[in-house]
Parts: structure tokens; sequence; C-alpha cells
């Protein structure tokens, strides 16, 4: 089996409400999708890569944005928020000792996951600043859902004396946007760069609580 057919297989395991047709569609547009770029990706070519008649497509989809909305977002809604927020709460359900213990089991938690789900990562980074319709499933399946509990975890940390008294939405949004950041550089705009990954990591965590420690 390679790593595409693993990968998928996984993928699915989340949900058994596809036919095995629907499964083949599914995957050539997240690959189409992600390689290519939904603008510059024809249903004639996810046809074609699913093994199907375009016709099949347009039975159920009037246009490509109908494909995009009716098969990757409810794809987002069952496959992958289910599969983000499981891999996710491995870190988020563990009582770390200290804020950038959890940074650093964060990071390393969220770059294994880009590792093992680029091709939908790629279609998310690509596609929600354009389509109001998959920010919105992002924002509802993925986003609120562990906005309360990174939340918590930093009132947590703050009660215990390690993070500056600032709002936890500002301290979240500025740590997403470093860790964001870095994983973005690493894997999509500069993966072939001369990366020592532990090193940069450390960096990052250093970079981040140089700003939000309350142990100066």
């Amino acid at each position: 089996m390679s790593y595409e057919e693993k990968y998928f297989e996984e993928l699915f395991e989340q949900s058994n409400d596809f036919t095995e047709k629907q499964k083949k569609i599914m995957i050539a547009a997240i690959e189409s999708f992600s390689e290519k770029g939904y603008a510059a990706t024809s249903t004639s070519e996810i046809a074609k890569k699913a093994g199907v008649a375009e016709g099949t497509i347009f039975r159920h989809y009037k246009t490509k944005k109908d494909l995009l909305l009716s098969i990757v977002a409810p794809v987002m809604a069952k496959l992958i928020a289910p599969f983000v927020i499981k891999d996710l709460y491995k870190v988020l359900n563990h009582d770390y000792d200290q804020f950038e213990d959890f940074l650093r089991a964060m990071i390393k938690n969220r770059t294994e996951f880009l590792r093992n789900n680029m091709p939908l990562f790629k279609i998310l980074l690509q596609e929600i600043p354009f389509q109001p319709e998959l920010k919105q499933q992002f924002q509802e399946h993925i986003a609120n859902k562990v906005f309360d509990r990174f939340k918590k975890l930093i009132e947590h940390y703050q009660a215990k004396g390690e993070i500056i008294d600032l709002p936890s939405v500002a301290i979240i949004r500025t740590t997403a946007s470093i860790v964001f950041g870095y994983l973005l550089s690493r894997y999509l705009l500069f993966p072939e760069g001369d990366w020592d990954d532990e090193k940069e990591i450390e960096q990052t965590i250093s970079f981040i609580m140089n700003g939000i420690s309350a142990k100066k």
C-alpha cells in the first residue's frame, strides 16, 4: 500500500457515510485542488483522476464551485475536523508543568500532522481566504472547538504566574501567528532549505516566551 493509499484509508476511517465512487471523487478532488489549486483544476481532470465519467460529477454538482463546497467542505466537517481535533487533543488534554513544555509538544504535534496531511493543508491555505463558505466551515468545525480549550490553557498558566497578564485572545493570536509562520516557512515556502528542526523549534519557543513570559 502506497503512502497516499494509506493516508486516505486512515482519513476515511473517520466516517462510513461515503460510497466507493464518492471516495474516489473526493480523493481526486483533494489531490487535484492541492496540486494545482481550485482555479486551475477542471472537473474533467477530477473525473479522469477518479476514473469516472465527468457526467457522474455533474449529475450531483452543477458547477465546479458546487463540487468544492459539496465535497471538500463536508470532507472538512466530517473527516478533517475530527481528524484534526482528535490529534490536537493529544496535546491540549495533557497537563504540562510549564507553558513552554506545552508549546514544544504542540509544535511537534502540528509538525507531524502537517507532514502527514499536506494535501488538505494546502487546500485550506489556498482556498479559505477566497471561499467564505470554507472559512465558515473551518471556523465552525475546527477553530471554535479548540479556541475555548486554548483560552483555558492560557488562563491556567497566567494563574501560575508564567504568562503576562494580557487578554488571552491576544496571547493566542500572537502565539498562533508565530507558530503558523514557522510551519508555513518550513513546509510550504522553503521546504528545500537547510533546516535544523530541533533548533528552529527551540528558537520559535524562545521568541514566543520572550514576549509573553511573566518571568523576566
